[in-house]
């Protein structure tokens, strides 16, 4: 901090604990510059974003390196019965803060009632000398948040005023005059080229400005941040030295910068005895690439993207010069996390019945990032075993290529089919860290298939074997604001699988279906949340495509309120034969009732067609309601639903248990 010397006598004074500065003043004056009030609390750390968050930890204020004092670790309250105030043993008290009309932000006011020991003991009794104690230390807070914002003036005054049950507490503020910047220095910045006024923007104070310390704060941060995010790694940027004059109600602020030249990035660097990724693969990983202009955000990606791997414990990312002076290089460095997970699964619902999954994978089997699962599922309906290998970051950032062979013996009212699978499939993903508005995959498949129905004209039984070749595509737009539990935006999808039956004479036909969700949020509680799905299968007949490929509906990810595929064209048995064409209808209210846990009343739609087209007509409508318990890693799913107009056969009472919203 600089100090300003007085042109009249050499009298240095504190003035509000912010800023140490000299105002011209005489010799009588002294004693009561010497007695200024000195800031009790400073305001937070200003995070990047520049949001404001009055629960943030408090940090020193630039330039003075001193501890602020802590309230709460003052010595604990005297109770003295014989304090002369009127008010005799101990009773409740109301407070209130008189001249802070239209004075101060939002976040003064919030600050202290956070921070205010008589609001934090208010409705608790107290005696004569806690209360004045309380009075005194909430007359220190307000006078230093005042302080904070500008009004290096400002006294507040308190007195207990018995009164008719309760004393009333009042706390008598005088701001005083605003102290405003008269000038802003920001020296250096004429280095930085053709950059100098975005940075010079960046800091946001300027002349004219109130004198207020959370500006000041943020503008520094914010400084720090753009002057990094725009080239310059090794730039330098000194503590603001800030000048109060109590005399003219102004004060004056400067900051040294020494951006230290523009800078390119070079290569990645690892050392020599790095256990988990080489430098190329980090480079397909980086959203950066050799030549382009230094950018610290993106380091700051780098190091979430390979954290987000799963692989490493901990991540060390920085520049370092490079051979040539106008190139920073990126050394990176790593450290090895588990490779192995163990992970399950258990589910429950009416018509798809018990199920348990269970999986092993080591993820760095392969490096980089070459992950071998093995999978399996025991369950009531359903029994698989899978191998499947995935490597990460595929040549790119958030590309993934997946081989797996799996075996299944699957039980459904409509079929049952035990199937062998060879599958392939290169995708861009999504996660909770980095969640992609677009993504796609393009995959290949064969199957082998021994499936069980009926002869629809008989309801006979047979058996078939299907050996059947696919092209799965899909590509999703997601505009939520949550991957697994979203409050506003929407979603769409579509996926089209060209698929040939290779039974018999070969023939062709092509799957396709579309998916969009809607979701709003009502009031602070409520989530309303809307979805349609279509599908159609052309050119070929319902009987000559396998069981196993056509469309059904019903059950937990469908129309709730009915079993697991019961909706739909029936045969002579009773039983669902599946169809050629699919529309889904589903609206529900996400209510947060209370705690983490939520109720959702809903009501789903749909139907399945023999035609090709889908139709909206013959609806099949279930409603209900359900509780999710919003954890850590997700909501936890619980619907209990009915058919409002059931076929022959349909449950009256259907549950569905599962990890996340239903859609």
């Amino acid at each position: 901090m600089s100090l300003l010397l007085a042109r009249r006598g050499a009298l240095l004074c504190a003035a509000a604990g912010l800023f140490v500065c000299i105002a011209p003043c005489a010799l009588a004056q002294e004693s009561q510059a010497a007695s200024a009030p000195q800031t009790a609390t400073p305001p937070p750390a200003m995070p990047q974003s520049g949001g404001l968050d009055p629960q943030s930890p408090l940090a020193p204020l630039p330039g003075l390196g001193v501890d602020w004092p802590d309230l709460s670790a003052l010595p604990p309250e005297p109770a003295d019965p014989n304090a002369p105030t009127g008010i005799s043993g101990d009773s409740r008290y109301t407070y209130r803060v008189d001249g802070l009309d239209g004075v101060g932000s939002p976040l003064l006011h919030q600050r202290f009632s956070q921070l205010s020991t008589l609001n934090a003991n208010d409705g608790q009794p107290a005696n004569a000398a806690q209360l004045d104690r309380r009075a005194r230390e909430d007359s220190a807070l307000l006078a230093s948040l005042l302080k904070g914002e500008g009004y290096y003036d400002a006294s507040v005054t308190s007195r207990v005023e018995p009164g008719g049950g309760r004393p009333l507490v009042v706390l008598e503020a005088t701001p005083g005059t605003l102290y405003k910047f008269d000038t802003v220095t920001l020296d250096g910045l004429a280095a930085a080229d053709g950059k100098a006024d975005l940075l010079r923007g960046s800091f946001g104070v300027k002349a004219d400005d109130p004198v207020n310390a959370d500006t000041i704060v943020k503008g520094e941060a914010d400084l720090r941040a753009t002057i990094g995010e725009k080239g310059f790694p090794f730039a330098k940027v000194s503590e603001p030295e800030i000048v109060v004059d109590h005399a003219t109600h102004t004060a004056t602020l400067a900051m040294t910068v020494a951006p230290g030249g523009e800078k390119r990035f070079g290569v990645i660097t690892t050392p020599a005895n790095n256990k988990v990724f080489n430098a190329k693969h980090i480079r397909e990983i980086a959203r950066f690439s050799k030549g382009d202009v230094y950018d610290s955000s993106s380091l700051v990606d780098l190091r979430r993207a390979l954290i987000q791997t799963g692989l490493v414990s901990s991540v060390d990312v920085k520049p370092v010069p490079g051979a040539d002076p106008d190139v920073v290089d990126i050394a990176v460095s790593l450290e090895p996390a588990p490779k192995h997970t163990i992970s399950g699964e258990i589910g429950y619902g009416t018509g798809e019945g018990a199920r348990a999954e269970v999986s092993w994978t080591n993820r760095n089997m392969f490096p980089p990032e070459g992950a071998l699962t093995l999978r399996g599922v025991l369950g009531t309906q359903e029994q698989l075993a899978s191998v499947i290998f995935r490597r990460n970051n595929f040549h790119t950032r958030d590309q993934a290529l997946n081989l797996g062979v799996t075996a299944s013996n699957l039980t459904h009212t409509a079929y049952q089919a035990r199937t062998f699978s060879l599958t392939g499939s290169l995708e861009k993903q999504t996660n909770i860290f980095f969640q992609k508005k677009w993504t796609w995959s393009l995959g290949a498949e064969l199957t082998a298939s021994d499936e069980r129905d009926v002869i629809l004209s008989t309801g006979a039984p047979r058996r078939q074997t299907y050996f059947i070749g696919a092209l799965p595509t899909t590509l999703s737009y997601d505009g939520s604001d949550d991957l697994l539990d979203p409050t506003r935006g929407f979603r769409l999808s579509g996926r089209l699988s060209p698929e040939v039956s290779l039974e018999g004479k070969a023939f062709g036909y092509a799957r396709i279906q579309a998916d969009a969700s809607t979701y709003r949020k009502v009031g602070g509680r409520v989530v309303l949340a809307g979805r349609v799905r279509l599908g159609t299968i052309a050119g070929a007949p319902r009987e000559a495509i396998a069981p196993s490929r056509r469309f059904y509906a019903g059950g937990g990810a469908s129309v709730r309120g009915y079993g697991y595929q019961d909706i739909g064209p029936r045969d002579p048995n009773n039983v669902p034969v599946g169809g050629r064409s699919l529309t889904e209808f589903s609206l529900e209210a996400r209510v947060k009732a209370f705690g983490n846990f939520g109720l959702v009343p809903f009501l789903d739609a749909g139907n399945i067609y023999t035609l090709q087209l889908p139709k909206f007509k013959d609806l099949h409508y279930g409603t209900g309601l359900g509780v999710r318990y919003y954890s850590s890693f997700g909501p936890i799913r619980l619907d209990v639903g009915t058919p409002i107009n059931p076929q022959k056969g349909d449950p009256r009472v259907v549950v569905y248990v599962s990890l996340g919203q239903a859609f």
